[in-house]
């Protein structure tokens, strides 16, 4: 077993140097806003200060902590040089212990708590910063911690592949649909980029623009077949609420398009209201929520790998609604389309407030925004091509779901002893062999 004799205060120490904002960019600077919930690591900052100035100076191997709502779990391994607001705390590890090491001792819901356990204030608490140091540290030689490291590094390393791939999958789609659906350079009956060519274009005057012959002018609703709305039952079992589900809410609607974690709470609902449970290609819409800078009516759809990646049945809340097109093949057309929309913030101006709420206006909204429809050749080529690329999107989480949960269990086991970096490995190579035999049975 190993000794817990050592103290993060002991190992580390809060950075005191400082980086002038006119060295750094939107890439390395660090915020507790563009630290990802959950230990997800971090993503591009929004913006710079203003006021310009200096900040804290982070480097390569330090350990950046997100201290305003402990409970969030925003932690990063630093990958670079830049710079970190006053709420980041910036830790620098000494030259006798590995820095890896010492963020996966960090990485345990254990130092989450720590943390809390010494907040101060209520409604934005905050971490103490001397308390924080006295988080206890596995005693192991820097040897020894390298080597653990590595271990847990390693699945952290295939994890992130697999997001880059990912991304390279969603840009891909995007690229494409933008191609045909936006430039109108869809392949021709020769295989050639339809308007680039001379493809004959009319202009439409719903639309104020030209769209290539053939293709219809219809409002959302018309692809519609029907919605169903969300429902959020009880958190226990009893009397007639006997189904279990895993509610989808807004906040998961990242975690099913793969942006993170889906962190679906468990509820019961009537077995009369099962009608409602989601099926393959249901597109799911937030109807309530947003903020200022983001709209209401963030999207997600549900494939057959979707709901493999959740043990129970699955539902929207009652602030998302359950969208059916009548043609299934649309798919990934109109959600193509809709995310389109709402990155380019049309989506703005179909919202209303209820008690100070922001609400989609989606009937509104359904009802009286005109598009352009494909021909169908068009739309089934280009369901064609994006299912293959999502199933492997979907494949890749569904692995990075499994590889998270194996780095959970080993990442306890190795700090305390339990488990050595033999036996770690091993657990690993047995995992992966398992994953490779499923794989050659489905493919068979």
């Amino acid at each position: 077993m190993a000794m817990m004799n050592n103290t993060l205060g002991v190992i580390a120490e809060y950075s005191k140097e400082r980086i002038s904002l006119e060295d750094i960019t939107l890439e390395t600077y660090v915020t507790t806003d563009n630290l990802l919930q959950n230990k997800q690591g971090k993503i591009k900052a929004d913006k710079l200060p203003p006021n310009g100035g200096n900040v804290t100076k982070f480097d390569f191997g330090d350990i950046l902590i997100a201290n305003i709502r402990p409970y969030l779990k925003k932690i990063w391994l630093a990958n670079g040089c830049g710079g970190s607001s006053a709420d980041v705390l910036t830790l620098k590890v000494n030259e006798n212990h590995d820095s890896t090491f010492i963020y996966y001792a960090l990485f345990r819901d254990d130092f989450f708590q720590h943390m809390m356990n010494g907040v101060k204030g209520t409604k934005m608490p905050r971490g103490d910063k001397n308390q924080v140091l006295d988080f206890p540290i596995p005693a192991f030689n820097k040897q020894k911690q390298s080597e653990i490291a590595k271990v847990l590094s390693d699945l952290d390393t295939k994890i992130e592949l697999n997001n880059k791939i990912n991304q390279q999958l969603e840009a891909m789609v995007k690229i494409l649909y933008d191609y045909w659906f936006v430039q109108f350079d869809f392949p021709d009956a020769g295989g050639n980029p339809y308007k680039s060519s001379g493809g004959k274009m009319v202009y439409d005057k719903k639309l104020k623009r030209e769209i290539p012959v053939g293709w219809e002018v219809v409002t959302l609703s018309d692809c519609i077949k029907n919605d169903k709305s969300g429902d959020w039952g009880k958190d226990l079992e009893q009397g007639n609420y006997t189904q279990k589900v895993s509610c989808i809410r807004g906040a998961d609607l990242n975690g099913l398009n793969g942006k993170g974690k889906i962190k679906s709470p468990t509820r019961y609902i009537l077995e009369k209201n099962i009608h409602k449970l989601l099926e393959i290609n249901d597109l799911i819409i937030e109807m309530s929520g947003g903020s200022p800078t983001q709209s209401t009516g963030r999207l997600a759809f549900i494939t057959k790998e979707t709901l493999s990646r959740s043990d129970n049945p699955l539902i929207c809340s009652n602030f998302c609604k359950a969208v059916t097109l009548k043609n299934p093949k649309y798919l990934y057309n109109f959600a193509c389309q809709w995310n389109r929309l709402y990155d380019a913030g049309v989506l703005f101006g179909w919202e209303g407030k209820t008690s100070g709420i922001k609400k989609l206006l989606f009937d509104s909204f359904i009802n009286n925004y005109y598009v352009e429809l494909p021909k169908f050749s068009v739309i089934e080529n280009f369901y064609k091509f994006s299912k293959t690329l999502h199933s492997k999107k979907q494949k890749n989480l569904i692995e990075n779901d499994k590889l998270e949960k194996l780095r959970d269990w080993l990442l306890p086991m190795l700090m305390n002893g339990q488990v050595t970096v033999k036996e770690a490995q091993e657990e690993i190579q047995m995992n992966r062999a398992a994953e490779s035999k499923a794989e050659y049975k489905i493919n068979e």
